[in-house]
């Protein structure tokens, strides 16, 4: 199967965007470019959170989509080649790339001009291009959309080879902000192929509780768990949620959804659902590493 290989946690990285930010990225700059610009500074980020301990890295190629590009000098193909092999070469063999894949930046109808024909092709041109650069899965993050959603998988799914690790961002009220359910999520990404599905973005883990606890008791698949570190200090930048605090907030969610998640395993105890988890906007490789101390291997 394909976690088998790994224990009951599987440890994504923590942010990119944030840590490029701190590396030069300038204000109104996209941070993608930087895998042709900067390439040594996206491969060191990388290469801290393999130290890290991190199973899975996302390449940074969340937004490397032709409709976000265009205008830019660069077509997918070109920033997703870069950026899985500085992806690859940060992780040598200790770990496993992830082509990431975000929203398109409109609207499918009818909330918005896109067809979702041409959606289904965009993604379909990031996740053929990622495949022929190396990467070894597809993780979809910070989706609102389950139309979206389902084009994002179905486009990576009956074009490659790579299992979809899906995922979607909520508030604090359990839907996004375009209304879907945690249990809508749940259901389209197991009908639609996914490998793993769960939450990222937006809120601080111990706001997540409600909302993965929903998903866990939705479906049995592998549940995905990146919260942010937290809300940004409107002057300094500092995120308000520490490491420290960060993992045991982490501790308390994971032990109240492997409750949730009991009777959904063979032996009734719940011990089995695999957690892949790691962090969003504002986490540091010092938050992987919270999350190693606390779950281990």
């Amino acid at each position: 199967m394909l976690f088998d290989s790994y224990g009951d946690y599987i440890y994504f990285d923590g942010a990119m965007g944030t840590m490029l930010q701190k590396n030069g990225l300038k204000p109104g700059h996209r941070p993608d470019i930087m895998n042709v610009t900067s390439p040594d500074v996206v491969e060191e980020i990388h290469r801290m959170y393999v130290e890290a301990g991190s199973h899975i890295i996302c390449a940074n190629t969340f937004g490397a989509n032709a409709l976000a590009l265009n205008g830019t000098g660069y077509t997918p193909e070109e920033i997703i080649t870069a950026a899985i092999a500085i992806a690859k070469r940060a992780c040598g063999d200790s770990a496993k790339v992830a082509l990431d894949i975000g929203p398109l930046g409109a609207f499918i109808e009818p909330m918005g001009d896109l067809e979702y024909n041409e959606a289904y092709t965009l993604f379909k041109e990031q996740a053929v291009a990622g495949e022929k650069a190396g990467a070894d899965f597809a993780a979809i993050e910070t989706m609102s959309d389950i139309t979206e959603l389902k084009a994002a998988i179905l486009a990576i799914t009956e074009n490659t080879s790579l299992p979809v690790l899906a995922s979607m961002t909520f508030d604090k009220t359990g839907r996004t902000f375009i209304g879907c359910t945690p249990e809508d999520f749940a259901e389209t990404a197991l009908r639609s192929g996914a490998a793993a599905a769960g939450i990222n973005c937006s809120l601080e883990p111990g706001e997540m509780i409600e909302t993965v606890k929903r998903i866990a008791e939705t479906t049995s698949l592998p549940l995905i768990i990146k919260p942010n570190a937290g809300l940004p200090d409107g002057t300094t930048g500092a995120y308000s949620v520490s490491p420290i605090e960060f993992a045991n907030q982490m501790a308390q969610l994971i032990d109240v959804v492997k409750k949730a998640a009991t009777g959904k395993d063979p032996d009734g105890k719940g011990t089995h659902r695999r957690m892949i988890i790691g962090g969003c906007c504002g986490t540091t490789p010092d938050y992987i590493l919270e999350l190693r101390k606390t779950f281990g291997i």
